[in-house]
């Protein structure tokens, strides 16, 4: 099947995560990061793209909601939030990470960017409650911002000791293949959507 031939000069589109400390590759080689593989994935699916990556270690999604303007830059075409999982480290009340990220999202789309919400799932020995609640807010802001939703940027990861590093909260670089190959197919889609 022959690709499609950009014009000549185009730039490709750009990515970029606005995470925390696994998008900023704690741990790893930069070449193993998220964005690095991200994009790695996105080019095995012949999907021209840049990846930029905007993740702070140890960052809040109010953390997230302070720079986003700051962080997010002006030729961004689709951002992936991925933030949370400081928020859960921390106990940060649902109702407060939920109003966090209404405000990113909203900024977002005042910007005209296309939004990849990924969501996280709470462990279950915060409490039942809690979990149903922190979990519930993902689900809940993509619907009310009509933005794609991810359900969960850990899947086939969390609990998965071959794909974690010792703290068992950070994935290794295998665990950063297995994120990127799931979440590559959901970014392509967005990316086709815009302009």
């Amino acid at each position: 099947m022959a690709l499609p031939v950009r014009a000549l000069g185009a730039v490709a589109p750009m990515v970029t995560i606005l995470g925390d400390s696994i998008t900023a590759g704690f741990g790893l080689p930069q070449a193993a990061s998220l964005p690095i593989q991200l994009h790695l994935s996105l080019e095995r699916l012949h999907v021209p793209n840049r990846v930029r990556g905007a993740g702070v270690s140890g960052d809040t999604t109010a953390d997230g909601a302070a720079r986003v303007d700051f962080s997010i830059r002006s030729d961004t075409q689709v951002v992936v939030v991925a933030l949370g999982g400081n928020d859960l480290l921390q106990g940060v009340d649902p109702k407060v990470t939920r109003a966090n990220l209404e405000r990113i999202l909203a900024r977002l789309k005042e910007r005209h960017m296309g939004v990849v919400l990924a969501g996280l799932h709470a462990p279950r020995e915060l409490g039942a409650s809690y979990a149903r609640d922190f979990d519930d807010v993902f689900p809940a802001l993509a619907k009310a911002h009509d933005v794609t939703l991810y359900p969960d940027l850990l899947a086939g990861v969390a609990r998965k000791p071959s794909l974690n590093q010792a703290d068992a909260i950070h994935p290794n670089a295998q665990g950063v293949l297995v994120i990127a190959k799931k979440l590559a197919p959901v970014v392509a889609k967005e990316l086709a959507k815009r302009p």
